[in-house]
């Protein structure tokens, strides 16, 4: 299988907590310990011809909005040559829909703009059956971010629809404790399923 990517290609991961994954902020490529980092390795163990870059600039407890608040240095600053959003779970109970998707797309309008890199966008997720609310607030926000894909002709990472079928193999637990953070299996996952969605 060959990839979307070109020679020396530069990826740029951004998004919240599950993005961030504890990497080191004074280290400027530092890709924490989670999917990020797995992508990174086992995409450059299975395209090292490739030579690809990778950066994360994944906060914890960001929002739409905090990633339109840096997005100029975070993201156009670096002039990647692919993005890759992972946000929404922290606009769930915050946010309304309408403004979910007027921040995303400002982001996608600003990369755009001054960039001419491909985007790939991830779903938000809720590995738990029991947080109802919070399921059918983020639902909407989960429908934006297939909508922006489609627009924007965005790689879509579909990942609610993917826990939420491995959750018939093992529990939600198994995936994330806590239903939003994953464990190193559930990054692992993450990391798999965004690895075949850039696979051509």
């Amino acid at each position: 299988m060959d990839i979307l990517f070109k020679e020396n290609d530069i990826i740029l991961f951004q998004g919240d907590s599950i993005t961030d994954c504890e990497r080191n902020r004074q280290d400027p490529k530092s890709l924490g310990n989670g999917y990020a980092m797995f992508t990174a390795i086992w995409l450059s163990a299975m395209y090292p011809q490739y030579n690809l870059t990778f950066i994360n600039r994944g906060i914890s407890g960001d929002r739409t909005r905090d990633l339109v608040c840096r997005w100029e240095r975070d993201c156009i600053a670096l002039n990647p040559d692919w993005i890759s959003i992972l946000v929404g779970i922290n606009n769930t109970m915050d946010t309304s829909a309408a403004t979910f998707e007027e921040e995303y797309r400002k982001l996608l309008e600003l990369a755009s703009k001054e960039l001419s890199a491909g985007i790939i966008l991830c779903e938000p997720f809720l590995i738990s059956p029991n947080h109802n609310l919070w399921r059918d607030d983020l639902n909407p926000k989960i429908e934006v971010v297939r909508n922006l894909a489609n627009e924007y002709d965005a790689t879509l990472v579909p990942l609610d629809k993917i826990f939420e079928e491995s959750c018939s193999k093992q529990p939600p637990e198994y995936w994330a404790p806590d239903s939003v953070h994953p464990t190193p299996v559930g990054h692992a996952l993450i990391s798999q399923s965004w690895i075949g969605c850039v696979q051509t």
